[in-house]
């Protein structure tokens, strides 16, 4: 167990396996059967649920002719079934340097919650998940399994990547290569929660994440602070990146401008990206609780689809 605020809280992390449960729409439909996915295929075939009849063809399972409706019409007919097909979860979660910051809590601990919150809601529909947890030198892999054992496992690694942080380090790998080592985890027919500010989302980043979408279905969680979208109020600021310190004046209007610029830019980019690739999109202010916005999406009340 961790007091400190700078530090995800494993046990507080656990402990959103219970606030998981309500997200009774995560991520599309409820699991019908034990150890059956719960997510339609658009592959038909001899599955769990009646789809339509329609006339027989050369090749159809003569098992799934319908004798009532050929009796009646003279024509043999067929029965079409939908089947269930599993959706396994991926959930990638940025723990880079960009990450230790926040004006209320640490967008790492925000990340981390957020993490643990989608892997408890998965296991909750009989799902299997796995994640990758990429912090400022390594990086940490689990493939997707219907195991409590994996989530804990997940767990202790995103409580032990938050704390690496502490430890100013340069960044190893940018956005780009991460979503590129990602494409060798991610199963097709995958769920893919991409957790991040995405501070250096950029063009580099696009055949990666095209090449993602082909196979699964992409879902961005971006994780944001109000010191992100605009700078304090004009004054003057000593500011620190752990090893030098600057004073930077915040009164200067062309600063001001070009730093919200610079937000905008990116957020545009997401939108686009989010068009083009049917994607998801939910954004976690460090300042709003993760749970209130993931009922939000996922709840019973929930008003329309969030995400994929």
């Amino acid at each position: 167990m961790t007091s400190n605020p700078a530090i995800a809280d494993s046990n507080e992390l656990i402990r959103l396996r219970y606030a998981a449960k309500e997200l009774t729409n995560f991520p599309k439909l409820q699991a019908r059967q034990m150890l059956a996915g719960g997510h339609r295929s658009q592959f038909r075939g001899r599955g769990m649920d009646f789809d339509q009849v329609r006339l027989y063809q050369p090749g159809d399972d003569v098992r799934s002719i319908d004798w009532r409706v050929t009796a009646r019409t003279q024509v043999p007919h067929t029965k079409v079934f939908i089947e269930e097909r599993e959706r396994p979860i991926l959930i990638i979660s940025d723990l880079r340097s960009s990450m230790f910051f926040g004006s209320q809590r640490l967008k790492s601990v925000v990340a981390c919650e957020v993490s643990a919150a989608l892997a408890w809601a998965g296991l909750g529909i009989n799902d299997r998940v796995g994640g990758v947890i990429f912090g400022a030198q390594e990086q940490l892999d689990f493939k997707p399994k219907r195991s409590h054992h994996t989530a804990l496992q997940l767990i202790r690694g995103l409580q032990k990547f938050s704390q690496a942080l502490l430890n100013s380090q340069r960044d190893k790998l940018d956005l780009a290569t991460m979503l590129e080592e990602s494409r060798r985890l991610a199963l097709p027919g995958s769920t893919v929660f991409i957790v991040s500010d995405f501070h250096d989302l950029n063009s580099t980043c696009e055949p990666h994440l095209f090449s993602l979408a082909k196979h699964c279905n992409i879902n961005f969680c971006q994780v944001t602070d109000v010191l992100e979208r605009q700078l304090p109020k004009p004054a003057q600021y000593p500011v620190t990146n752990g090893e030098r310190q600057i004073v930077l004046d915040t009164s200067n209007k062309q600063l001001r401008e070009n730093f919200a610029h610079q937000f905008t830019k990116r957020e545009n980019l997401m939108q686009k990206l989010c068009e083009q690739l049917a994607a998801g999109l939910l954004i976690f202010d460090t300042a709003e609780p993760v749970m209130q916005l993931l009922a939000k999406a996922y709840g019973k009340r929930r008003s329309g689809r969030a995400f994929n």
